[in-house]
């Protein structure tokens, strides 16, 4: 596994997702981009969904991506990437690759393209043990195309698709636990991530690219354009989702052995992450305290849930 040192050392290292992509002011995709491309110095082949990162990364004839790169249909990066690793292992069995070098597999999807109508392609790949790494950015919602809901998005968010108005109060579920369906999913490595816990990320990055089989890593990637925040507080942001317990931050191995692998010192209350986005604003009204309980009480069960586990070390 690549060692990750200290920010200065991993910050130097040779990009090979650059600037000059079109993805907006503070987004967190290319922050969390960036961290995992560079968690390996193997050869990478990079299948992405169509969404913000493939638009904004990829406008002809022009590229950020310093990898060999693949875009395919927006429920198909799992499906793309399984693929080209079958063609590898296959050519490599053979002796026909023109050269013999080490090279990993990597799939980037949104939570639309991951959560949702990529979903099956992605359980396919895991199901069938291919040896790749796919990393979804989950902003909560088909942000490409304008802000609608999709199963990523969490109980109270005004979507284009969930509104808030004076019958509704947003987006009416919970949203799905994707990474604890990957875990029972044949992935014997499972992990969420932050784009402000560099270390944490890199980290898990690289142990994923190390691990035979296939990886599921679900990182949260605040959207500053939908999210409604100021662009210089998606670390902020992300802070706030990890000291709230909003996103913890764990890992899985084998479907069995959770890890806990920040535990906030000062745990705050859930109010703070939502007050900080314009998307959750409506839930301050008088009459919606109902609501903002709610969701105190679920991330603390949760939280408790996850604690529980660790302790069982299961």
């Amino acid at each position: 596994m690549k060692n990750i040192g200290n920010l200065k050392e991993f910050a130097t290292t040779p990009d090979r997702f650059q600037g000059g992509h079109r993805l907006c002011p503070g987004c967190a995709h290319s922050i969390i981009v960036r961290e995992v491309v560079n968690a390996t110095e193997d050869d990478i082949v990079v299948s992405t969904a169509t969404g913000c990162l493939e638009v904004c990364s990829a406008i002809y004839p022009y590229t950020s991506w310093d990898v060999s790169w693949l875009h395919i249909g927006f429920e198909n990066a799992a499906a793309g990437i399984s693929g080209a690793e079958a063609m590898y292992k296959a050519r490599k069995n053979k002796g026909t690759l023109p050269v013999d070098k080490p090279a990993k597999f990597l799939a980037f999807g949104g939570d639309g393209g991951t959560y949702d109508i990529g979903f099956q392609s992605l359980s396919g790949a895991a199901e069938r043990g291919h040896d790749f790494m796919y990393v979804c950015l989950d902003n909560e919602g088909y942000m490409n195309t304008g802000a609608q809901r999709s199963s990523a998005t969490p109980m109270g968010a005004h979507t284009t698709t969930s509104p808030r108005g004076r019958k509704s109060y947003g987006e009416k579920n919970w949203k799905k636990d994707l990474t604890m369906i990957m875990s029972h999913n044949g992935c014997p490595y499972v992990a969420t991530a932050l784009p402000s816990k560099w270390k944490d990320l890199a980290t898990k990055a690289a142990k994923g690219f190390d691990t035979k089989g296939p990886v599921f890593i679900n990182t949260l990637s605040p959207c500053t354009t939908e999210w409604k925040f100021d662009p210089s507080d998606t670390i902020l942001i992300s802070d706030l989702a990890a000291d709230s317990c909003v996103w913890p931050l764990y890992e899985i191995e084998n479907g069995q052995k959770l890890t806990i692998t920040y535990r906030p010192k000062n745990k705050i209350p859930v109010r703070d992450y939502l007050g900080a986005q314009g998307r959750f604003s409506h839930l301050f009204k008088k009459g919606n305290e109902y609501l903002l309980d709610a969701w105190q009480k679920h991330t603390d069960e949760y939280w408790d849930y996850l604690q529980r586990r660790e302790e069982a070390g299961i």
